[in-house]
């Protein structure tokens, strides 16, 4: 059976729009770019900002620092004189071309297709007879090939590019870009497989991809490749690093961990290959241990935002319940590889947490990065700004953690790369199906149309102006004569939602019946705000609340503050509830002056007088620094008990 045959047979992607992840077996299946369309709302503008501006940006900038033509100059001959960017630099022209291709998968947009095939003929060319294809290593004068698997990312970077050429495949069948991921693919398993080098790269990607391009070919060789690279991490295989093996993930197999930890993008991306490679060989026993692993993250290592990563100096996650606000890197790269592993593991095993975590993660830190206009990104997302700090110039490229707001371009931009793809392919998290139903998952305005496998085909138009606004209204546009099962996902915050009125409970909504076309359904979650405390192993948010509203984590900005009154001195009041205003939430804080101005610390009873209530307007985490340079916190210090002399 050729590629295109099977996919033709394998549910039709081509027609469907494609669709990131597709595992052959599972609780639930993933619906394609053209079953699911976004409306207008909240995702379908920041999409339409990805397609309108950042895509463009994006090639802009590999343009003019020289990324993109390192391809041209592999062709020319002119490496390793005429290189720019970081070893991995690559990557990001792999990752600009799966976002096209998935733009042009939901879009069928002439001009996406005409950008696509023109920067995929200039990196084909650069490749090599055998499959290899980077432009850093292997030529005269440069690094041999894979001499460096630990800081190389040569592994890392033929997984965004077969990733790319798997979408491309998806939305518009095989082409030159295909053809390319198929030899780069073969390629690492010649030289990777059995009897070959027995390593892997220090940097997960790989085997995402490996296992995803078997799902598309049905060529074995794929998925034991990369089930070959997951059961090779953890045997002190790779060099150690002044950050211990830990920090790729070559401490302890992957069967054997409890927890994810070292590099965070690292160990997101690893984990969710490994559910890959566990699903599709029916391995329980791995599935099981990266089941443990999310779950013991999540419930110590990961912030209110969603966030992963809390040590700046490795880019890691920290020790259990180590979550300082003021030192969350929250890497927005994290976010996106958080993203797939919850989704995997949705896909997997079917449990709503995941689809939680999958909505605060895209409210709170993939609708943070990028910049109104799509052109500026956080690659870090701190929960306190103590500085104000200075806007990068539009044409100036930041080292990546240097900038404390949005910035252009960064040495190592792998963020603004991983968002566009993201967007590109936003509607492919809103819902799913069974042989029996359809499940929403992510609750946006949008149109679903699909057919389960008996051939029974379902429509549903979802209006919402979630999150400012818990209504959300399923209107029925097509059913089948005969009864089916539509499941609501109620988020774990949602106590009080109702359904038509009547009250629910938190967790899965599951309705079969016989609907008929043109019936509405309204969910209502309660979005109202609340005061959220931290656990109190988390010494650094002990004493502070933090505001979410729904799904979505509030801040105070020092723009916000009355003149006159010191950002840093201002007490949440516990005992008054907030509440919303005119698309704010509205709290009551005291400002709390120091008792002495030249030692940071005093007797427990020498408190100082709280000053008068004031009122301040906290605003969507999501929104900070969008109105201007500011300092910001999201955990607010609680007014302090008064202690009597003693």
């Amino acid at each position: 059976m050729t590629i295109n045959e099977t996919l033709s047979t394998e549910a039709g992607w081509i027609a469907r729009g494609g669709t990131p992840v597709t595992p052959r077996t599972g609780r639930l299946r993933p619906l394609g770019l053209r079953e699911v369309r976004l409306r207008d709302g909240f995702w379908q503008r920041r999409q339409q900002t990805n397609r309108d501006n950042s895509l463009a940006h994006i090639e802009q900038w590999l343009e003019k620092a020289g990324w993109l033509g390192n391809f041209d100059a592999a062709v020319t001959g002119d490496l390793p004189a005429a290189r720019r960017g970081r070893e991995f630099a690559d990557t990001e022209v792999y990752k600009l071309l799966e976002a096209l291709a998935w733009e042009h998968g939901r879009t069928g947009d002439e001009e996406t297709d005409r950008c696509l095939r023109s920067i995929a003929a200039r990196v084909v060319a650069a490749q090599e007879p055998d499959g290899y294809l980077n432009t850093n290593y292997g030529r005269p004068g440069q690094a041999p090939r894979y001499s460096d698997l630990e800081w190389g990312h040569e592994l890392y970077s033929f997984g965004y590019l077969i990733q790319a050429g798997i979408a491309r495949a998806r939305t518009a069948g095989e082409d030159e870009l295909f053809a390319a991921a198929i030899r780069a693919a073969d390629h690492v398993c010649d030289v990777f497989g059995p009897g070959g080098i027995e390593a892997f790269c220090g940097h997960a990607e790989i085997e995402i991809a490996l296992v995803e391009l078997y799902r598309l070919t049905g060529v074995r060789r794929y998925l034991d490749q990369a089930r070959l690279f997951v059961d090779r991490h953890g045997h002190g295989t790779l060099a150690d690093i002044e950050f211990g093996r830990s920090y790729f993930q070559d401490d302890i197999p992957v069967r054997d961990a409890d927890v994810l930890r070292g590099h965070a993008v690292r160990a997101v991306y690893l984990a969710a290959g490994a559910v890959d490679v566990a699903v599709e060989t029916g391995d329980a026993e791995l599935l099981a241990a990266v089941t443990r692993q999310w779950r013991n993250t999540i419930a110590r290592r990961t912030y209110i935002t969603g966030g992963m990563g809390s040590r700046h100096q490795d880019e890691a996650f920290g020790d259990d319940f180590v979550l300082p606000p003021d030192r969350s890197y929250s890497e927005t790269c994290a976010g996106v590889g958080s993203v797939l592993l919850a989704w995997r593991l949705l896909l997997a095993q079917g449990d709503l947490r995941y689809a939680d975590l999958i909505e605060r993660t895209l409210f709170n830190v993939i609708a943070t990065s990028p910049a109104d206009d799509g052109t500026r990104f956080f690659y870090t997302n701190t929960l306190h700004q103590r500085t104000v700090g200075a806007e990068p110039p539009a044409d100036v490229q930041v080292p990546r953690a240097a900038s404390n707001l949005r910035a252009p371009w960064f040495d190592v931009s792998c963020c603004p790369t991983n968002l566009a793809r993201t967007f590109a392919s936003l509607a492919a998290y809103v819902a799913t199906s069974d042989d029996d139903g359809v499940q929403i998952h992510q609750y946006a305005a949008a149109s679903i149309d699909t057919s389960l496998p008996d051939g029974r085909a379902i429509g549903l138009e979802i209006d919402t102006e979630y999150p400012a606004d818990g209504r959300i209204a399923i209107r029925i546009t097509r059913a089948p004569d005969a009864p089916w099962t539509l499941s609501l996902r109620v988020p774990d915050w949602a106590a009080g939602a109702t359904l038509d009125g009547l009250a629910i409970s938190r967790g899965l909504v599951q309705l079969r019946r016989r609907f008929t076309a043109g019936e509405t359904l309204v969910l209502d979650l309660p979005v109202r705000p609340r005061l959220i405390a931290g656990d109190d192993r988390i010494d650094a948010v002990r004493g502070a609340a933090a505001v979410q509203r729904g799904p979505v984590v509030y801040c105070l900005e020092s723009v916000d503050v009355p003149a006159g009154v010191p950002f840093d001195s201002l007490h949440l009041d516990p005992g008054t509830e907030p509440a919303d205003r005119d698309g704010s939430v509205i709290v009551t804080c005291r400002s709390t002056p120091p008792a002495r101005l030249d030692w940071p610390y005093r007797p427990l009873s020498e408190a100082p007088a709280d000053g008068a209530p004031v009122e301040i307007a906290l605003h969507p985490y999501h929104r900070w620094a969008r109105r201007g340079p500011s300092t910001m916190r999201v955990w607010i210090p609680l007014t302090p008990p008064k202690v009597s002399p003693g």
